[in-house]
């Protein structure tokens, strides 16, 4: 999922989704050109609005990525619920979100948090956990569990520095306990 759809504000409150521009940006050259489009749709006859004229927002620096599904189950699910959204609705783009709300639109990011949260909750019974949860057991598993290189899991993760993820890694009780015995200290726990 791309990150627009995930990151947002802390999952049990509410923000706003919609975003509040203060302030935009243009060159000179840029200004110029907007200018004399808006004048020639103006002696066109054309009705102006100042939304199609505010400029593109950035897009967040950070990269999208490719994993491979490796879960036939959730592969066969995802499958079948894309067919039936393309039979509902045949104009559907690959970019459209994979799943809509109630209303028909996307998930806003703090819906899908409140989402996790609920699920974590009321069908797996955690108390504790967030949205990011998964995320940073993922993280850890991959590091200390799998003893993989944190690069592996700084390119799973989508990170650009290491120092990101490394963030993320919680190291096990286990290895605490056994890095103490081995330094000759007693864990007590």
């Amino acid at each position: 999922m791309p990150a627009a759809y995930t990151k947002g504000a802390d999952a049990l409150k509410r923000s706003k989704s919609t975003y509040q521009r203060r302030r935009i940006s243009f060159s000179v050259h840029d200004f110029h050109q907007l200018v004399q489009r808006i004048e020639t749709m103006a002696k066109a006859g054309a009705e102006i609005k100042p939304e199609d004229s505010y400029p593109e927002v950035k897009k967040h620096r950070g990269k999208s990525r490719d994993l491979p599904m490796n879960d036939v189950a959730l592969r066969t699910a995802i499958e079948n619920h894309l067919a039936v959204c393309l039979k509902a609705h045949p104009s559907v783009k690959k970019t459209d979100p994979l799943f809509l709300t109630q209303k028909g639109g996307p998930y806003s990011p703090n819906t899908l948090q409140e989402h996790f949260a609920l699920m974590q909750r009321h069908w797996a019974g955690i108390e504790r956990a967030s949205s990011h949860s998964g995320r940073r057991t993922l993280m850890t598993n991959i590091i200390h569990g799998q003893k993989k290189s944190v690069k592996v899991a700084q390119k799973i993760a989508g990170h650009v520095s290491p120092s990101t993820t490394l963030i993320y890694e919680e190291p096990p009780e286990e290895s605490l306990k056994e890095a103490l015995q081995d330094a000759g200290y007693q864990y007590v726990g």
